[in-house]
């Protein structure tokens, strides 16, 4: 039977981030990966998908709708302390009303990265292919409200974009498909400066101004990470892998500088940096301080990937950190929009 939702912590988060002092924003949209994908990979072929318990065994309804988690994701979280919507649906679903169009979608993929190849095993819809989807919305948006009020909606939406893990996992650590063209520093201003920076223009070009981009959390200690140590030597402890967390704290140092230098080029935008590094680090480092019981295993006892409908779960998700072996509980991902009301949201006041 499903652990009943932590509603404390849902009020807690309203309480805490002193909702009134908030910018308001008339819609959101979300690009990405499987951190805030809540369901396009339902509506394409590809091997990653969640529409099956136990995903979603703590969703209203305890339905699985093909988020990557026991219950809400993190753009639905916000965008309900927003007063935006109570979750963001995935731009591809058949069922979507205009209501829907306006107030704002979600074009993320679970396995995207910024780059292109990050995708050739498991065919997720690159962040480069999620752009064009979002052209085709602007598109019907204008057709619902009008171009004037389109761009209106567009201009003041909150954009969150959330990428690069899976580049760093699928295409370099587990899989190293551009180890054998870059080093670390290579890959990481590979992505940066070759593939960011021209997303964050094009989103800019098609009037995106309030955006929110995500770092890279700490890599090493995600627990598919930390298994392939004791499958490279069985007698080695559970521990993290520090150079992957290294690269993680590289990487987001030199994109905040980028977010920098593209805010002073890209006028009446405002481009602000969401640090998953840290509060991550801080749940690890610290359980007591959330009720984690464990944080290098996931609570769906699963020995690969994902989680399978065979699976058996933990008795009480909310205290363990991760879900399956990478992605967040939904306790988790409370804590990290916590964490984005408190320290990234007021920047847009």
């Amino acid at each position: 039977m499903a652990a009943p939702i932590n509603l404390c912590l849902v009020w807690a988060i309203f309480f805490f981030c002193n909702c009134n002092s908030l910018p308001s924003f008339p819609s959101i949209l979300i690009f990405g990966d499987s951190l805030v994908d809540t369901g396009n990979n339902n509506y394409i072929k590809t091997i990653l998908k969640a529409k099956y318990l136990p995903y979603g065994q703590d969703y209203p309804g305890n339905l699985p709708t093909g988020r990557f988690s026991n219950g809400k994701l993190i753009p639905d979280i916000l965008a309900s302390a927003l007063g935006i919507k109570d979750s963001v649906p995935p731009f591809l679903d058949p069922t979507l009303s205009e209501h829907d169009l306006i107030t704002g979608v979600n074009f993320a993929s679970a396995g995207a990265g910024f780059d292109d190849l990050t995708t050739t095993l498991s065919n997720a819809i690159q962040v480069s292919k999620q752009i064009e989807l979002f052209k085709v919305y602007v598109e019907k948006l204008k057709g619902i409200v009008g171009e004037g009020k389109a761009k209106e909606i567009i201009n003041g939406a909150l954009v969150i974009l959330n990428a690069g893990t899976n580049d760093w996992l699928l295409n370099y650590y587990d899989i190293p498909t551009r180890k054998l063209q870059f080093n670390a520093t290579g890959y990481r201003d590979f992505l940066l400066n070759d593939k960011l920076q021209i997303f964050i223009t094009e989103l800019y070009e098609l009037g995106c101004r309030r955006m929110v981009v995500s770092g890279l959390p700490p890599i090493g200690v995600i627990p598919f990470q930390m298994k392939t140590v004791k499958l490279e030597n069985p007698l080695a402890g559970e521990s993290w892998l520090e150079d992957q967390n290294r690269d993680s704290g590289v990487y987001n140092e030199e994109l905040v500088k980028l977010l920098t230098r593209l805010q002073a080029t890209l006028p009446g935008t405002k481009l602000v940096y969401n640090d998953l590094y840290e509060p991550v680090m801080d749940m690890i480092t610290q359980p007591d301080k959330y009720g984690y019981v464990e944080t290098k295993k996931g609570c769906c006892k699963s020995t690969i990937l994902l989680c399978h409908p065979l699976a058996s779960t933990c008795k009480s998700p909310s205290k363990f950190l991760f879900w399956d072996m990478i992605h967040p509980t939904f306790t988790s991902n409370q804590y990290l929009v916590k964490y984005i009301l408190k320290n990234v949201i007021p920047k847009f006041l």
